[in-house]
């Protein structure tokens, strides 16, 4: 004896079908963690122009700044004209692949030159975000870099 479908058992087997699948596709999304760059990105948004003007400051300059990551270190090198000035600052380590392995650290340069310790950092991409300030003049920089091994 064989079962037969007719095709209105056919709809309603494929109604219920796409049902599920829009279930199951709420359910995952619902579980699914999203998280902000910042918290309070409003009020960062506003004291952007701040950040293009310390940009504008930053390409300016004659020497470069120079990233380089080792296996045990994070160097980055000042620009010789701020070889005899303070350097006061902070760099930001932001990953995109997750909140918590991001780092911020202040700037403490010696010589011209800050070096971080990798093993305070995930073996990842980040994006460097580094502010700081000489002689009352603020600059900015943003460089990619990629600590994968």
């Amino acid at each position: 004896m064989t079962i037969k479908f007719g095709w209105g058992w056919k709809i309603a087997l494929l109604y219920l079908s796409f049902v599920i699948m829009i279930l199951v596709l709420v359910i995952s999304s619902s579980k699914q963690k999203f998280d902000l760059v910042s918290a309070d990105y409003y009020k960062e948004e506003i004291a952007y122009q701040g950040v293009l003007d310390a940009s504008k400051n930053q390409v300016a300059l004659t020497g470069v700044l120079g990233i380089r990551a080792s296996d045990t270190t994070v160097s980055i090198n000042f620009p010789a004209e701020f070889s005899d000035k303070v350097i006061t600052g902070n760099v930001t380590f932001y990953s995109a692949v997750n909140k918590e392995w991001d780092r911020s650290l202040k700037l403490n340069s010696e010589n011209n030159v800050m070096s971080i310790d990798r093993s305070t950092l995930r073996n990842t991409s980040y994006t460097m975000k580094l502010s700081y300030a000489v002689a009352g003049k603020s600059y900015y920089q943003e460089s990619n870099i990629n600590l994968s091994r």
